[in-house]
């Protein structure tokens, strides 16, 4: 059997780019407003797949993603670099959810590709930065978790040797297979597309994409069957209604608080004995210091 790899990624915001419509006023991100990226840490995941790939001879590097029918471009993103092939989780009713019912959709995802051996993700999204989704998937998929990973020190068909950055120095830590893994940001930045790759995959689209297109890639995809991307809805992962969305969130938005920097006045202070204890004064009157 080759050996299987997961990636979790996810498309996220670019939260470098939030101004005031960030938010909507259920407390849940308006995805619309911003641009989407590749979320950072899932691009440290996939590059540790691929370096699995380049050293065993028969593996297969599977993207998994869940969010809206453009989410599929982390897919193709993730294939020029040298991923095999991807599926996209969507539907309508998997929208506002949060860590707990992501996760739930996900297992469900990864168990119909079974039979695998790793699933990788990023530590976090930074969207969210909960940290949870990984862990709380390998929960629901009732196998081993190692977190914080930043480096794969040896692999073969039934254990993986793992090296893990803490705040205060590094693990290494060995485990049976199948076992999900969260990559740290300190593992190595993910390869750059390959050309070739990104002229072979670059028609790849999901259905949902093709219903939104007017061109007519009917012969094409014929001819090409790889450049059919899976897409998988509630009904495609016999999912739980009730455990998806918002009513299968528990995490509720209490408050939204913009916080906006703006500059102060400032003062020139001379080095005289005066300017210094005016200084001190006012600091201690405002309670900065003491």
């Amino acid at each position: 059997m080759s050996f299987k790899i997961i990636v979790l990624a996810k498309q996220v915001p670019d939260t470098r780019n939030v101004g005031k419509d960030a938010m909507k006023a259920d407390g849940t991100v308006n995805r619309a407003a911003l641009p989407a990226i590749f979320n950072p840490e899932d691009l440290n995941a996939l590059e540790l797949a691929l370096r699995i790939k380049d050293k065993l001879v028969d593996c297969e590097v599977i993207v998994l993603t869940m969010g809206p029918f453009r989410a599929a471009e982390i897919i193709r993103e993730a294939m020029y670099r040298g991923a095999d092939k991807g599926y996209l989780i969507t539907d309508r009713k998997f929208a506002g959810s949060d860590t707990l019912a992501t996760s739930y959709a996900i297992s469900l995802a990864v168990k119909k590709l079974e039979p695998y051996h790793l699933v990788i993700s990023g530590r976090q999204a930074i969207d969210g930065d909960t940290a949870q989704v990984g862990p709380q998937t390998a929960e629901k998929l009732n196998i081993p978790q190692i977190t914080y990973a930043e480096e794969i020190i040896d692999v073969d068909q039934t254990s993986i040797t793992v090296k893990r950055r803490l705040e205060r120095g590094v693990e290494v830590v060995k485990s049976k297979l199948p076992v999900a893994i969260t990559v740290h940001s300190s593992a190595p930045d993910c390869r750059q597309r390959v050309t070739k790759l990104l002229m072979k995959y670059k028609h790849c689209r999901t259905v949902t994409e093709l219903q939104n297109e007017t061109k007519d890639y009917t012969e094409l995809y014929n001819l090409r069957p790889y450049l059919q991307l899976n897409e998988w809805t509630v009904d495609d992962l016999h999912a739980d209604v009730s455990m998806l969305g918002l009513s299968g969130s528990p995490t509720k938005v209490k408050k939204i608080e913009n916080v906006v920097f703006a500059s102060k006045d400032s003062k020139v202070l001379s080095s005289s004995d005066a300017d210094i204890d005016g200084l001190m004064k006012e600091l201690l009157s405002s309670h900065v210091i003491g």
